[in-house]
């Protein structure tokens, strides 16, 4: 029997696109505006595959709700969730509600199409085994402070987001590969804060570059002086970061626990049992000091079971834009003073940079500009010493397409040149960060001029007030 997809989303333009797509590819499907329909239709009929916006602004049933609904009815339905909110809670939010799989727009409908065939597959073949395998909704997902700096809209993020959402819930060691800065020990905490352990334990850090060789050992497994770091995580989790450095010693301790679930206190002869998630990283290659003889192999691939790499931040510049606003207004809430702003010139100048300190580089700049900078634009000038060398390498002038080297005459002009720069700095997907600003440039000055007026803005706009509403909600806009 060919399988019937349902596709749910609030946008004419998205299902109509999974219209055609579906229409020639000979598959069976229905769309709905609103999950409220969607659930409706329900009582009638049964889907193989649901694809289903998370957010519909104007009606009562969300892409999650759904998914916990419509898994009370069967189980084993797949539902793909799409978003343009794609950040981590979305991401680990979808998984602990039970989706198949979690796809960010804009989204190629090829790659939709690819995740809905195998959404099939998986339904035949769990109706062919006969089985259950129903995961149920485990409610609200925890926050925390840490994960609001994981942050981007780059293919890159979108794989770190949709980790974390399928490891969380597993208790098996985790290796976190990546250069320094990019935010190893974040991903590790967001981790255990998205899994059952964060109710049970803490989440105890331990950077082995940071502590003397000799002390290392009694760090991790001595309770002479104290609870040792195995014993604080008990019942969470144990992050052990440059585990690179770790002696062979230590490492012959650490690998029994992995093994045994228990280790053997410094000066003890009684083993202790230990009920903690260890996962570890590195900016070293441990296959290389595997086969250098300073890294024992069992242990190696004990840790090595799931491993992710951390994206340094050239590999994501268009992430800059997000990361440099959000740590400005971190820096200026910390500081007790009104957040600064990036001018153009600067934003495509940072876009360029090869930041060898990654994300906590460009974090400990926003810092200092914050401080440092008296007015409330940072303009070029204002850049560290540091910078000097890249910055006078800059052009003197704002050069246009058509390759004159002017002063912009008009907002179109100026518009062209900032396509020009991000064109010129290797960035892909420029509408996804301008579309946005765009609008919000747009929505903001039409609020202004009616007092927050929503219906009359969204006149004067050519909006339908729904469509002012929802764009309010994704541009985090509160008049």
């Amino acid at each position: 029997m060919d399988p019937l997809i349902w596709v749910i989303d609030d946008e004419d333009s998205i299902r109509f696109v999974f219209d055609r797509a579906l229409n020639n590819n000979g598959i069976s499907h229905r769309t709905f505006k609103s999950g409220d329909e969607a659930l409706e239709a329900l009582k009638t009929e049964i889907p193989d595959v649901i694809v289903s916006d998370i957010n519909m602004p104007g009606t009562q049933t969300d892409g999650l709700t759904l998914i916990t609904k419509v898994h009370e009815v069967d189980p084993n339905i797949p539902v793909i969730i799409i978003t343009a909110n794609s950040d981590l809670s979305s991401a680990v939010s979808s998984y602990e509600h039970g989706t198949f799989e979690y796809l960010p727009k804009p989204f190629d409908i090829e790659e939709a199409m690819s995740l809905i065939r195998r959404a099939a597959v998986h339904r035949v073949s769990l109706a062919n085994r006969k089985k259950d395998n129903a995961q149920q909704s485990v409610g609200a997902t925890h926050s925390d402070n840490d994960d609001v700096e994981i942050i981007g809209k780059s293919p890159a993020m979108q794989d770190v987001f949709k980790f974390i959402g399928r490891v969380s819930k597993t208790d098996v060691p985790v290796f976190i590969f990546g250069e320094s800065g990019t935010g190893r020990e974040l991903v590790a905490k967001a981790l255990h804060n998205h899994s059952e352990r964060r109710g049970k334990g803490d989440f105890i850090a331990v950077n082995i570059a940071s502590i003397p060789k000799e002390s290392i050992e009694f760090e991790l497994f001595s309770n002479d002086l104290g609870p040792c770091a195995i014993e604080r995580a008990q019942g969470g989790t144990l992050f052990i970061n440059e585990i690179g450095e770790m002696p062979m010693d230590a490492q012959t301790r650490l690998l029994t626990l992995l093994q045994n679930q228990e280790y053997l206190p410094l000066g003890q002869s009684t083993p202790c049992k230990a009920d903690v998630r260890v996962i570890v990283s590195s900016s070293q290659n441990l296959e290389t000091l595997n086969k250098e003889g300073k890294f024992i192999p069992d242990l190696y691939y004990r840790l090595n079971v799931i491993h992710i790499n951390m994206p340094p931040l050239r590999d994501r510049n268009n992430d800059i834009p997000m990361l440099a606003n959000h740590f400005l207004a971190q820096a200026a809430l910390e500081n007790n003073t009104e957040p600064k702003k990036l001018t153009s010139e600067v934003l495509v100048f940072l876009c360029r940079q090869p930041w060898p300190g990654n994300v906590r580089q460009l974090k400990n700049l926003c810092k200092c500009l914050t401080i440092m900078v008296t007015g409330r634009d940072i303009q070029m000038s204002d850049l560290p010493s540091e910078y000097s060398q890249a910055r006078n390498q800059q052009p003197k002038a704002t050069t246009s397409i058509a390759g004159t080297s002017k002063e912009p005459t008009s907002w179109q002009e100026q518009l062209r040149n900032w396509v020009d720069g991000r064109l010129r700095a290797g960035e892909h997907d420029i509408l996804s960060e301008a579309t946005p600003e765009f609008e919000r440039v747009m929505l903001e000055a039409a609020l202004a001029f009616t007092a927050n007026h929503k219906q009359e803005s969204a006149k004067l706009l050519g909006w339908g007030r729904n469509t002012l509403t929802r764009k309010l909600k994704e541009l985090n806009i509160h008049p």
